[in-house]
């Protein structure tokens, strides 16, 4: 049986904390985002680090999965999460060398002509 979290707030026939206002609305109100599912906690969280382009929120999404995995019982998903972040931070670091760099200086090139401080 569903947990009562994981029904959306339309099936609990509730109106979206996102038609709300911050101001005077459900939106900013804790008890609101407790009443809503894990599913639309992330979903809602993630359309707005998108759209803010919050890369904060997502590195420290990536930091929390292993962990969470971890004390979730998934040991082996937990460390392929750290091997694979471990890949994607060194495939960074090491974008500046080889075919792999010129492929990319278009985008260095881009970046660093919005950002002359550089």
């Amino acid at each position: 049986m569903a947990d009562e979290r994981d029904r959306t707030a339309s099936e609990r026939g509730q109106v979206p904390a996102e038609n709300t206002h911050a101001a005077g609305g459900r939106e900013g109100s804790a008890d609101a985002l407790e009443q809503l599912s894990t599913r639309e906690l992330h979903d809602r969280a993630v359309r707005r680090a998108e759209r803010h382009l919050d890369v904060r929120f997502f590195w420290s999404l990536l930091q929390m999965i292993p962990a969470a995995e971890a004390a979730s019982g998934d040991q082996g998903e937990a460390a392929y999460d750290v091997q694979h972040a471990k890949g994607v931070i060194l495939d960074v670091l090491r974008s500046g060398d080889g075919q792999l760099a010129e492929a990319l200086r278009p985008l260095f090139l881009d970046y660093l002509r919005k950002h002359p401080d550089a």
